[in-house]
């Protein structure tokens, strides 16, 4: 009889590879298989990056698809060309990965979001955790992580598209610090006030133990003692090492400038500080992508700050020998329409265009220097290897040593697993195997 982890295997791997999956099933039935990833830094791009203006350049396919940028560059890799608005990601195409035919055939932000972040379609009883909750659960929580900063991590503002931790309830949302690592002080919620010194913030301590009589005339009383660790996890935090993580200005000026003195550039800085102290799921939430006006307008601005921040971060965790275990997932929860609205009220925006886009992946145990899949002529439909989310999320899964058997803790205590098989209703293309 065959297992579910052999359906799963089987259907990720697809009829042509069963010699390959068979042996890594066998592979995934060893619990004793190391992990290569240790973490990941989703660099989620809020509203639906445009993937022909970016990573999927059609310059053949005229004026009313490609708009102004129809001059694509070639990458250090052979035959692999991008937007001429990212030259400095163009010089680290070994490093990274793209994906071209991404799919899943959604319009809406909310339900594309829950898909892209999941891998499960929604609808019925359940509404499932996403890919951060799941991490911070099993290389979190479950894997003795004991830090004051939470597992999770969102730079700066949460989503709100959907709920990140799903039935796996509040415990496993993630931590969202506000405010803006660009400015002076990056005043992370519940860390860092804006305008209270860390002088003053001890100060403020002492005085309220100096105020506090009720110690003194209760003694010992459990509640009491549980109420003086929290606030000395709290204090911990704020003024003790861990939150010195998000202190940018112990950054050289240099390495400040090489990411960019902007939100989306000082937020990959944050990330590879907080990499760099085991946090195994950090979400850099990058707004403003949903350009249905202005957007070409939108990308002159947009792009060269991704292009800096974003390479600036491949080199950094490259040159310290962070990218071989930690994950870089880039992506939105879709692409944008390939054919431009010239027409009012958009006169030249793109909309949302869930048939087929963009991802990139880099590190963790991914190849570098690859294309996985293609648009067709126009970028308006996958031409071949459809890459659905279930298939990403699941080749992230095996790179972290996330079993897709393992169960997820269900409130109701229902059989729920980590990864759904095809019974569930999901469509799967198969696991990346190209590049991993």
């Amino acid at each position: 009889m065959i297992s579910r982890r052999e359906v799963i295997c089987r259907t990720f791997y697809g009829a042509a590879g069963l010699l390959l999956a068979d042996s890594l099933c066998l592979h995934a039935q060893n619990a004793a298989r190391p992990a290569k990833a240790k973490s990941v830094i989703q660099i989620w791009m809020w509203g639906g990056p445009a993937h022909l203006d970016m990573f999927d350049p059609k310059p053949a396919a005229g004026y009313d698809y490609c708009g102004p940028l129809d001059k694509p560059i070639p990458t250090n890799v052979n035959g692999i060309v991008i937007s001429e608005l990212l030259p400095l990601l163009a010089k680290q195409a070994d490093k990274y990965s793209i994906i071209r035919s991404m799919t899943h055939g959604v319009n809406a932000h909310e339900t594309a979001s829950y898909i892209v972040q999941t891998g499960r379609m929604p609808g019925g009883r359940d509404t499932f955790p996403g890919v951060g909750s799941v991490v911070s659960l099993f290389k979190g929580y479950n894997a003795g992580y004991n830090g004051l900063i939470p597992p999770y991590i969102v730079l700066t503002q949460l989503q709100g598209r959907f709920s990140e931790a799903g039935f796996l309830g509040s415990r496993y949302k993630p931590f969202a610090t506000g405010g803006d690592p660009a400015q002076s002080r990056f005043a992370v919620e519940g860390v860092v006030s804006q305008n209270i010194s860390d002088k003053r913030q001890q100060d403020r301590r002492e005085l309220l133990h100096k105020m506090d009589t009720l110690g003194q005339v209760i003694g010992n009383n459990s509640l009491l003692q549980a109420f003086t660790r929290t606030e000395e996890e709290a204090y911990g935090l704020i003024l003790g090492d861990s939150g010195k993580v998000f202190d940018l200005s112990l950054e050289k000026n240099e390495m400040r400038d090489r990411y960019g003195r902007n939100t989306f550039g000082q937020s990959c800085l944050a990330a590879r500080r907080l990499v760099e102290n085991g946090i195994p799921f950090i979400t850099i939430n990058s707004q403003g992508w949903d350009t249905h006006r202005q957007h070409f307008q939108t990308m002159r601005q947009k792009l060269p700050q991704m292009d800096q921040g974003m390479s600036a971060l491949l080199e950094d965790l490259s040159d310290r020998g962070l990218l071989e275990s930690t994950i870089l997932w880039w992506s939105g929860e879709f692409g944008r329409t390939p054919r431009i609205q010239w027409e009012a009220p958009w006169n030249g925006g793109r909309g949302h265009w869930g048939d087929v886009f963009s991802a990139v992946v880099a590190g963790g145990g991914f190849k570098g220097g690859h294309i996985v899949g293609a648009s067709d002529e126009r970028g308006e439909q996958v031409k071949e290897r459809p890459v659905y989310p279930v298939d990403l999320i699941g080749s992230m899964y095996m790179l972290l040593g996330i079993d897709p058997d393992e169960k997820l803790p269900h409130p109701d205590g229902l059989q729920v697993h980590v990864m759904p098989d095809a019974s569930e209703g999901v469509k799967m293309g198969g696991l990346l195997k190209e590049i991993l």
